[in-house]
């Protein structure tokens, strides 16, 4: 019975029905899906980099050598996923890892002479086809939907969602 009513609802997107509330979700499962369908095209590069380590790459091209926590503030991100990725880039030679001069307990990264020609070949390459092609996706909203996406991350970083939670808590107790 259970797998009839199912099977019956399978064209039902559960999440897009459920509205706001699975906002994040929904958003985590396009990323998901963006990145996979991005992945064959950036699999033309040598040697294959995962899509999430693109932006890595991106960020130490443009702001020369930084440390993991400077990555992870520069891209939102947690800093043991920036770690293993600095050790996975730097397994494969994109990326050197040096201890900085002036404090000996700081470690830098920064783009390998190998992470300097592959991001060049990137970006000449297979990241304009790519933002071309998510542009031509978002046609005519690309814009706005950037932005709204900035005032949602503005919004959580002025007041996280479970400080809203708790202040809808004491609204409807009042």
């Amino acid at each position: 019975m259970i797998y009839n009513m199912l099977n019956k609802n399978s064209s039902e997107d559960t999440l897009r029905s459920l509205g706001l509330m699975t906002l994040g979700s929904r958003l985590k499962r396009l990323g998901e899906r963006l990145q996979a369908e991005v992945q064959p095209i950036l699999s033309e590069l040598a040697p294959p980099v995962a899509a999430g380590q693109h932006p890595l790459l991106a960020a130490l091209s443009k702001h020369g050598a930084l440390t993991v926590g400077e990555l992870a503030a520069l891209l939102g991100v947690a800093q043991p996923g920036i770690t293993r990725a600095v050790g996975q880039l730097a397994g494969i030679g994109l990326v050197a890892v040096t201890t900085a001069a002036e404090d000996g307990r700081r470690r830098l990264v920064s783009l390998s002479p190998d992470g300097v020609a592959f991001v060049a070949a990137a970006r000449e390459g297979v990241w304009l086809r790519v933002e071309k092609a998510v542009a031509d996706l978002c046609a005519g909203f690309g814009d706005e939907l950037l932005a709204h996406i900035g005032s949602i991350e503005d919004g959580l970083a002025r007041k996280p969602l479970t400080a809203r939670a708790v202040e809808e808590r004491q609204d409807d107790l009042a």
